[in-house]
């Protein structure tokens, strides 16, 4: 062998070398980010796949179902208040969406359309036959999915800091790495991770962006969950399927008749800030808010909360009231007869 086809042979050998380790490494922190965040909810199998659900809020009342954005899991909607300030009034059902937190995604890609099939089976699993759907980023492109699929499960949407129509993005296609084909696997399993740790501070400062970053995101949104390989699989997949995705659902929006509040983040340097108008412009039934001084992660700030929470509550359909039936007065027409002279017998 020439001595350049050896240097080339031992270049590639330490290279390799070096890959295993960041994989076993990665292996490692995996295992440690999953002992120290384990589920908090329950698992229901649903269309072959299974599904990490944190329920709360009276089992009796109003349903709404929480929809995650990308690269997020239960444990955003719960760090941000939103779970607990929803559940003070309605039936909350917060899973994390395939790929995400604890629950399963499958080998092949999950546009909105079939997550949003799932959502629907999982309502009808829990018996919510009726339900308030709030998304949050890459998750209102399935609630507004799921609107249009079935729009007898949905009686209204509240979607906050959407991406609604399809624009020209090259930050998509810059994160789609570990969603390629064979050389996607090897990514996330040696060098995305560590990509991903090295950008993680300064994308969090632009998600929350012109506001700091929430006290409460860094207690308790767990990066090391975020940094998994089969997380950052899921999240190439859903960006480099949110612009198609937006242009088929843009083509139905005219068919969603159900109540839709929209509220757009004035500040949002992650969406741009006509997405809210144009849905707006397409939906026969929409109202919009725009919240100034706020960024794309605009459900951590209190009013915001409350503002959702209040838009879940007018578009919540109303519990039938208990109706309890008086005892019925007995018939005195079929007490038998008394025979005439009975009493002098």
């Amino acid at each position: 062998m020439k001595p350049m086809t050896k240097t080339r042979v031992r270049t590639l050998g330490v290279m390799a070398g070096l890959l295993a380790v960041n994989a076993a490494v990665v292996a490692i922190a995996t295992r440690r980010a999953e002992r120290r965040n384990p589920p908090r909810g329950r698992f229901v199998r649903v269309m072959g796949l299974r599904l990490h659900v944190v329920e709360a809020g009276p089992p009796d009342a109003p349903a709404v179902l929480l929809l995650h954005g990308n690269g997020a899991m239960t444990q955003d909607m719960a760090a941000s208040g939103l779970i607990a300030r929803l559940a003070r009034t309605h039936r909350v059902i917060c899973l994390d969406r395939p790929g995400f937190g604890w629950s399963d995604r499958p080998r092949r890609p999950l546009p909105p359309e079939a997550q949003a099939e799932l959502a629907g089976d999982l309502l009808r699993l829990l018996g919510i036959d009726r339900a308030v759907v709030v998304g949050h980023s890459w998750g209102t492109l399935v609630a507004l999915a799921l609107a249009v699929q079935a729009p007898t499960l949905v009686a209204g949407l509240v979607l906050v800091g959407g991406y609604y129509v399809p624009t020209r993005r090259l930050d998509v296609w810059l994160v789609s790495g570990p969603a390629w084909p064979v050389l996607g696997a090897l990514m996330r399993h040696t060098i995305s991770p560590v990509i991903g740790a090295l950008i993680a501070r300064p994308f969090v400062r632009r998600l929350f962006a012109p506001r700091p970053v929430a006290p409460a995101f860094r207690a308790g949104f767990p990066i090391g969950m975020a940094l998994r390989p089969e997380q950052l699989r899921a999240v190439a997949e859903e960006s480099v399927a949110m612009i198609p995705a937006a242009r088929r659902l843009r083509r139905r929006y005219g068919e969603i008749a159900c109540p839709v509040t929209v509220l757009a983040a004035g500040g949002d340097r992650l969406v741009e800030h006509f997405q809210g108008t144009r849905l707006v412009e397409a939906l026969p039934n929409a109202t919009l808010r725009i919240v100034p001084g706020v960024g794309h992660m605009m459900h951590y700030e209190p009013q915001v909360a409350d503002a959702i929470a209040a838009a879940a509550a007018a578009l919540a359909p109303p519990i039938p009231p208990l109706v309890v039936k008086a005892p019925e007065a007995p018939d005195l027409e079929t007490a038998p007869p008394t025979r005439a002279g009975a009493a002098a017998e």
